[in-house]
């Protein structure tokens, strides 16, 4: 860096090489000076400025503080002084009327070197005018003389050297040292403002900040705000400008609020401007309403073309220039909203009130018409820019946002696709949240984040898709299956809507295969096809794995482990799919089709030819093989070459396998006597067919114990584990080749089965255990052909066919029971495993349940062992317990005679529905027939009316808990079901294959196509019990009752309500393209009512009341418990779908009718166990919940239901509450503790600004729940039980602590106007805390620590209210009331705990020495109440002392 030095010898070469000056250009040739004699001219020169003539800069010769003390000093002076100013102001706006004069005393000067030479070199020299203005003598003059030059150049601009003089002028006025009157600078400046053009007034307002002292920020902010609503063309100035002033909290707020009101008809580019200052300076106090008002104003979907202009403009794009205009639009629309986003970026960075305060903004909104896009992009900026503590937080917004339906697809498809350039940048955080999402065990969470991962794929660019593909793959092989089953469907929707793109990413979704030994085979079918669809349907793109694909399946076909051969069956099936789709032209119509090439056609029949010899030496292979090719069958993609050679050989090798003529006698030796059974075409008895089951069963066991030989190891096996697979692939095929006809097969819907004669099943004892394993796996053989043959003719149209799939159903539900009565053997209790039926499944023994029998053994003797546990830690007077206990023994007493009952009547078959066929869903279309019960059809069983199709109560109830199952499977938002945290070895998908190739919304809209059915079969049923009651005057356990007919009609009562309610419970009716099907839903319900008129389109609300009404019609005759809370439950979700919440009242007034009926069981019996409990503690809830005046409801229980019940037996109840027994009493009571707890938490603090009315509103509201809290405290004496103590100390801590919070504040307030409500109130509480210290004490004397548990944090929250209510009465300046003691500690019913005398009186004096203030320890009874009728004389005394006894206990 060059010296300053101007003396040195070396200046002179250094000037020839001098930079070029900031203004003048390169260097010039010296001019002449300008000869100016004026006193202007003449005190310059004395002070060391000489002016140039022309364009050239004045020149400076000393330093610019010392010309400017030396003209100071020349004008002080001067002889003239002080007129010598004037003329030399004069002399200034002479020398000024050149313009180019006028432009170089704007200009920097130059400073004069040694050599008489001008340098700009050494350092910045400031303009002449500016260097006047710092003389403070001068300032003004200068000033006023500036302003008055400023219009000549107002309207000029920049000219032809490019000088903007106005601009040059003001600039002038910039960080001046001191200005000797500001506030008439300022004046000045805004008159200016108001009649410059926009150009000037914008860089008058930007320079406002750098001119004007601090003294004048406000009154300068309070104009611009002014002139900020009166001109929009000065927003993005006038921002800037007061973000850069000094504004009191009041002027900011008030200009905020100003700007905010004209932010929504503001220009999209001064968007970003306003938004940036809105967020400027916000203190925490102000930060959520701030935040919230501006995200009401931001409008970002209005920053987004609408979608015909984007077609159009995409179009554009395609044809080259057309779109010029739209793409820029849109791109400059997109940059505005990325300027947006980078200001909420930077405040919510470096404010952290200001991130918490979007938080809390969007965590108000309660609706999802309310959200917007901008929720959304804030949370994404919230995850990016802030910690791991606060994306946490993001991560829990969004989760609660979503499970609350109130963030939907539909807007995350608006955010990504409407802004995919802005939103680009927070990529990663958006598949952060995925991942998050992805992880729910919430099921609308979890597809929340799949559809974030798929409109991601599709929205940007193929590193991010990569991305994508990468996150899902890596999902994919956690192991965890609700991820697992999640991720494959999006990668397979993925490669479905997007194949180009997806085929360059094969070789990511190609790694999975190195981790298939934790997916189950459903997962492996999905893995198979995006695999294939990859390798196999886009050409040459995805042939790249081909051959890795052939490889890995030949393998795993080759391997003997069964797991391994069961994957390599469903690669090369979902391979032959890929491979043999039906193909068409592009150019032509879709009904045109392409054969397949005969290189392919090769291959697909060589890969199919391998998997049936690689399968038929195992059943379960060769089973798992059909069932496979059958689901591929049903997709109807199969080319008709592909479907002609499965078909081909298919009926004649099921003929050749399984289907036997009929003779008169069935020769060979079995196990058990055969016999054709089932035959439904009689006439056809001789020379017909037969399912030949005994003896290829009785065969097959014979092969299977000799399988470990060599010589039969290749020799193929036809077993009838095959015979359901193999013929759900022969109708398959029969209806793909004949247009949904079987005529060609309909002889196997009524052939017989050869099995046994079943009065075998009278002589069970007399069988061995293989015959009896024979016997059982023989129905099981049975019940699966049946269920396959329903599956297949439930469709058929013909009347006949109908009938016999009604008896066919029939034949099942028989067989089913005499199967149960079979597995009841004793021997068969233990270790029989029942032949596979579903071969999709882990492993072998993954569906593999005990029997009912076992548990139940298991389950009493935990009962017993319970209750000897119970008596030991209880109380020695714990009545409740003793009438529990006795209750069970006298249960126990009967159990032999019930078990005895059992065995003959069988076990129970849920825990072996795993291995039954899966019944298909179209099945259920039977439920459409009509419904008689049993006494009508055993008179018409003979009757030949084909025409007639008729459902008995068994079939109906066999049918109604199939559907009850695959609802609960496809709808019910089971996160256990979903989302297993460890891997078990029951797969809980057993069953349900078929039914997992449908969505959830197709399962939905089948089940509402089954509403009129089902409604008909409810009203039946609901007739039934009418009737039943109407001719026994109301007695349910009236003599002649058919129990077994009532027990069957009373289950389909409960499955029916129950299917309705899993129905209308399903998630997905509230997302918003699913609001059709629950309008239509809705309309069946409504049209049983009243039949619409003249079609007219009713509004979800009007449909939402008479369904309502409808469902309300059958509370009268509900037969039990549970159905009485499946209605209530069900009445609750669909008044739930409606915007109205006037169904509350009706709800409450029908579960307290529950409550007060007496359930009672055919038998005589009242309903009771552990089932019945939880019902009734749900319907109990349900009625506090829906309730108006919940302490009131509690009031009446507390007060009447319960003291109804303790003077009654240990078999009586309440008459209030029938439902209200001995046995139910710790449900009341648990329940009404728990609302009470909740209710009193929901009243509102106390606040010094209440009014009296409001102050004597909340103290009666707390009056009453006090007054509640009371009696079910003091209820304790009489029920002592172990449970109902552990309740009350655990709820009665937080009645106390929610006292302390929320009423004492009330009565600091309230004391002195309510003494008396205040009183009485305290004297209340008192007495309930007392009793709270005695069941401390009682709970420490029996030592049980499940109880004692409660009692350290319980004496805590009593101690916190003594000196609680010392600091009430200190405000109140009433602290000389204020007294304590300590209290004995006694047991339950008050007497005195001796044992703890001695022991513990050194701690009782220890503790009372450190309260603040101690009277002498009350040693009695009758001191105790001498003590409190001294108290009573004064209110303060009375109410405090109260207090203070009971929790100086602790």
């Amino acid at each position: 860096m060059m010296k300053k030095r101007r003396t040195s010898t070396d200046n002179k070469d250094d000037t020839s090489k001098q930079k070029k000056s900031r203004i003048g250009g390169p260097k010039q040739k010296p001019c002449v000076l300008e000869e100016d004699d004026s006193v202007f001219g003449q005190l310059l020169r004395a002070a060391g400025v000489s002016l140039r003539q022309g364009s050239m800069p004045n020149e400076i010769a000393v330093d610019q503080t010392v010309f400017q003390k030396r003209l100071h000093k020349g004008l002080r002076k001067h002889p003239r002084y002080p007129n010598i100013v004037q003329e030399f102001i004069t002399g200034l706006e002479s020398y000024m009327e050149d313009q180019e004069k006028f432009k170089s005393c704007l200009l920097p000067c130059a400073l004069l070197s040694a050599e008489g030479e001008s340098s700009a070199v050494n350092s910045y020299q400031e303009s002449l005018i500016k260097l006047l203005l710092g003389i403070e003598m001068l300032q003004s003059p200068v000033i006023n003389t500036l302003f008055e030059k400023i219009p000549e150049f107002m309207f000029e601009g920049a000219g032809e050297d490019g000088l903007n003089i106005p601009r040059i002028i003001i600039n002038q006025f910039k960080w001046l040292d001191r200005v000797t009157d500001s506030k008439d600078l300022a004046s000045k400046l805004m008159q200016l403002v108001a009649v410059a053009p926009v150009e000037i007034q914008r860089d008058i307002i930007t320079s406002l900040p750098e001119i004007l002292e601090d003294t004048q920020h406000n009154d300068i902010a309070k104009e611009l705000n002014s002139l900020l609503q009166k001109n929009t063309q000065l927003t993005v100035p006038i921002l800037d400008a007061l973000s850069s002033l000094n504004l009191s909290s009041d002027l900011l707020t008030e200009v905020r609020q100003a700007v905010m009101a004209t932010l929504s008809a503001v220009e999209l580019e001064d968007l970003p401007v306003m938004v940036k200052f809105i967020l400027h300076a916000i203190s925490g106090a102000e930060a959520v309403e701030v935040v919230s008002d501006l995200r009401n104003k931001l409008e970002l979907e209005s920053c987004v073309l609408p979608p015909p202009l984007q077609a159009s403009q995409s179009r554009a794009k395609s044809k080259g220039k057309g779109g010029s205009s739209l793409n820029s639009a849109a791109s400059s629309s997109q940059d505005c909203v990325s300027l947006v986003l980078d200001a909420i970026k930077s405040a919510v960075r470096f404010q952290k009130a200001i991130s918490e305060a979007w938080i809390k903004a969007i965590e108000n909104i309660d609706s999802a018409a309310e959200h917007k896009v901008i929720d959304l992009l804030v949370l994404f900026i919230l995850h990016t820019t802030n910690s791991n503590h606060s994306r946490r937080g993001v991560e829990r917004v969004l989760r609660n946002k979503v499970r609350g339906g109130h963030i939907r697809e539909s807007l995350l498809q608006a955010a990504i696709r409407g802004h995919a350039t802005v939103i680009r940048a927070y990529f990663p955080s958006i598949i952060s949240l995925a991942q998050s999402l992805l992880r729910s065990p919430d099921p609308s969470v979890v597809t929340f984040g799949s559809q974030m991962y798929k409109h991601a794929f599709t929205s940007f660019d193929p590193y991010c898709q990569q991305e994508v593909v990468g996150s899902l793959v890596t999902h994919v092989c956690s192991g965890y299956a609700g991820e697992v089953d999640v991720s494959l469907k999006v990668l397979s929707e993925l490669v479905t809507q997007s194949p180009a793109d997806m085929a360059l990413y094969a070789v990511f979704v190609k790694g999975i295969l190195d981790y298939m030994d934790n997916l189950t085979p459903p997962q492996i079918r999905k893995l198979f096809y995006i695999l294939s669809t990859l390798a196999f349907s886009r050409g040459t793109e995805g042939s790249h794995i081909q051959d890795d694909m052939h490889i890995v399946i030949r393998k795993q076909l080759s391997s003997t482990v069964s797991k391994y051969k069961r994957i390599g069956i469903i690669g090369a099936v979902m391979v032959v799919g890929s491979m043999g789709t039906r193909r068409s032209k592009p150019e032509g119509p879709s009904s045109e089709a392409v054969p397949l090439p005969k290189e392919t056609y090769r291959q697909v029949t060589t890969l199919l030819g391998l998997v049936r010899s690689c399968s038929e030496c195992s059943p379960e292979a060769a089973a798992l093989y059909y069932d496979e090719l059958a689901n591929l069958v049903q997709t109807g993609d199969l080319d008709p070459q592909v479907h002609e050679w499965i078909g081909r050989s298919v009926l004649e090798d099921f003929q050749e396998d399984f289907v036997v003529d009929l003779g008169p006698e069935i020769k060979g030796t079995f196990p058990l006597p055969a016999k054709a059974m089932y035959n439904l075409d009689e006439e056809e008895s001789q020379g017909g067919i037969a399912i030949n089951l005994l003896p290829l069963l009785a065969e097959d066991l014979q092969k299977g114990a000799q399988l470990s030989r060599p010589a039969q190891g290749d020799k193929r096996r036809v077993s009838p584990l095959c015979l359901g697979s193999f013929f759900r692939l022969l109708r398959l095929c029969q209806e793909e080749q004949n247009q949904g006809d079987l005529v060609e097969i309909d002889a196997l819907l009524g052939c017989p089965l050869i099995v046994t004669d079943l009065d075998v099943v009278e002589k069970m004892d007399c069988l061995s255990k293989l015959e009896k394993e024979f016997l059982c796996t023989l129905l099981f053989h049975a019940i699966n052909w049946i269920r396959e043959v329903v599956n297949a003719f439930c469709r058929q149209q013909d009347p006949e066919m109908k009938s016999k799939v009604m008896i066919r159903l029939q034949n099942i539900t028989y067989l089913q029971s005499v199967l149960e009565r079979c597995l009841a053997a004793p021997p068969l209790c233990v270790g029989y495993v029942p032949p596979l039926a579903n071969f999709d499944c882990e492993t072998a023994e993954g569906a593999v349940t005990a029997s009912a029998a076992p548990p139940a053994k298991k389950e009493k003797k935990g009962h017993a062992g319970q209750k000897r546990k119970v008596d030991k830690n209880s109380s020695g007077d714990s009545s409740q317990l003793e009438e529990g206990a006795e209750a069970e023994e006298s249960q126990q007493k009967e159990s032999p005679e019930k078990e005895k009952e059992e065995g003959k009547a069988g076990v129970s078959l849920v825990s072996y529905r795993p291995y039954f066929r899966e019944l298909d869903i179209d099945v259920l279309s039977v439920l459409q027939c009509g419904l008689l019960t049993r006494s009508l059809l055993d008179s018409e069983d003979h009757t030949k009316v084909s025409e007639v199709v008729q459902l008995g109560p068994s079939e109906l109830l066999f049918l109604l808990e199939d559907l009850s199952r695959k609802l609960e499977f496809s709808l019910a938002a089971s996160s256990a079901k979903r989302m297993p945290f460890l891997k078990v070895k029951a797969d809980k998908n057993v069953g349900f294959s078929h039914l997992q190739q449908k969505s959830p919304s197709e399962i939905a809209s089948c089940c509402i196509q089954l509403l009129p059915a089902l409604c008909n079969h409810l009203e039946n049923t609901h007739n039934y019990f009418q009737v039943l009651l109407s001719e026994n005057n109301g007695v349910v356990d009236a003599p002649g009752v058919d129990m077994k007919e009532h027990q069957l009609m009373s289950a389909c009562y409960q499955l029916l309500l129950h299917i309705l309610l899993t129905t209308f419970s399903w998630s997905g009716f509230s997302q918003h393209e699913n609001r059709k099907l629950l309008k239509s839903a809705l309309g069946v319900l409504a049209g049983r009512l009243k039949e619409k008129e003249n079609d007219v389109d009713l509004g979800t609300e009007e449909l939402v009341r008479q369904s309502f009404g409808y469902l309300l019609n059958f509370h009268s005759t509900v037969p039990g418990c549970s159905p009485a809370l499946s209605l209530t439950q069900l009445l609750i979700v669909v008044a739930d779908r409606g915007p109205d919440s006037q169904y509350r009242e009706k709800i409450a007034s029908l579960s307290r009718g529950f409550l007060c009926q007496e359930w009672i069981l055919p038998s005589g019996e009242r309903e009771k166990g552990n089932k019945h409990n939880e019902m009734l503690q749900s319907l109990l809830s349900i009625y506090l919940e829906h309730k108006d005046d919940v302490l009131k409801a509690i009031e009446e229980i507390a007060g009447v239901g319960f003291p109804e019940l303790i003077g009654t037996t240990k078999d009586g109840c309440s008459r209030t509450f029938p439902t209200l027994t001995r046995q139910t009493f710790l449900v009341f009571y648990r329940v009404v503790m728990g609302v009470l707890e909740k209710s009193v938490r929901r009243i509102a603090a106390g606040k010094q600004m209440d009014s009296s009315e409001a102050q004597s509103e909340k103290l009666l509201t707390w009056n009453l729940a006090v007054r509640d809290f009371h009696i079910l405290v003091n209820l304790v004496k009489v029920f002592d039980s172990r449970s109902v103590l552990g309740v009350c100390l655990r709820y009665g801590r937080l009645f106390v602590e929610a006292f302390l919070k929320l009423a004492m504040p009330l009565l600091d307030y309230s004391f002195k106007k309510h003494k008396e409500d205040v009183q009485s109130l305290l004297k209340t509480f008192q007495l309930s805390t007392r009793q709270l210290h005695y069941m401390c004490g009682h709970t420490k004397i029996r030592q049980d620590t499940g109880l004692t548990n409660h009692v350290p944090l319980l004496k805590k929250t009593l101690e916190q209210f003594v000196y609680r209510v010392k600091a009430m009465l200190i405000l109140n300046n009433c602290q000389e009331a204020f007294w304590v003691g300590n209290l004995k500690n006694r047991n339950l019913k008050g007497e005195e705990i001796l044992s703890q005398q001695t022991g513990e009186s050194g701690e009782e004096d220890d503790e009372a020495s450190q309260l603040p203030e101690e009277e002498s320890e009350r040693e009695d009874e009758d001191n105790e109440d001498k003590s409190d009728s001294e108290v009573r004389n004064g209110v303060c005394d009375e109410e405090v002392e109260d207090e203070e006894s009971t929790d100086d206990s602790d």
